[in-house]
């Protein structure tokens, strides 16, 4: 049962994003709409909520770090861990509001940057600017584009060419790795 599910989260990984037709949350047809996206990402913020600047580091201790996360965000966030695909309750998320890190509570990613790719995780066609780190991983069969959290070091994904247009970017992000805030009226 365990190859069954691997081999499933691999297909839809893969195939996902050509198989389903995504759909934005926001209509963005142009880079000057994304742009304005990622210029205005604070207008979903909920009015009580601080959020910390990519600038504040935070370090703690593995230690610590399992005190402040669950057993998955742990996985994820400090192991580089991937949840089973469809098991995020955020991909069912189509309130406004604002995506933060698990780990840290920076804002990363808005309602209107999300879009459903029907790879099972909740899927980003672009990101609040500044707010992630990326390498190389190649655990898998070719070299992918990981990317981390830049106030914490957290791991949340993996980015693909593979998104609709106009980025063509699906920031494929684990969903225990993400709180959602949603903005207040």
């Amino acid at each position: 049962m365990e190859r069954r599910g691997f081999l499933h989260t691999l297909a839809l990984a893969v195939l996902g994003p050509s198989i389903f037709k995504a759909a934005h949350a926001a209509q963005v047809n142009t880079m000057k709409d994304i742009e304005a996206l990622q210029k205005n990402w604070r207008a979903l913020l909920a009015a009580n909520f601080k959020a910390p600047a990519p600038t504040e580091p935070l370090k703690l201790s593995n230690d610590e770090w399992r005190k402040r996360l669950d057993r998955a965000q742990f996985n994820v966030l400090r192991e580089e861990g991937t949840e089973r695909a469809g098991t995020s309750p955020l991909n069912a998320e189509k309130r406004p509001g604002v995506f933060v890190c698990a780990g840290c509570d920076l804002p990363v990613f808005t309602s209107d940057m999300k879009y459903e790719s029907g790879t099972g995780w909740p899927s980003f066609f672009t990101t609040i600017p500044g707010v992630f780190a990326t390498k190389k991983d190649y655990l898998l069969f070719s070299p992918r584009i990981e990317y981390h959290c830049v106030r914490c070091g957290g791991h949340h994904g993996h980015v693909f060419d593979d998104g609709p247009a106009p980025t063509r970017q699906r920031w494929c992000n684990n969903g225990v790795a993400l709180k959602f805030i949603p903005k207040q009226a």
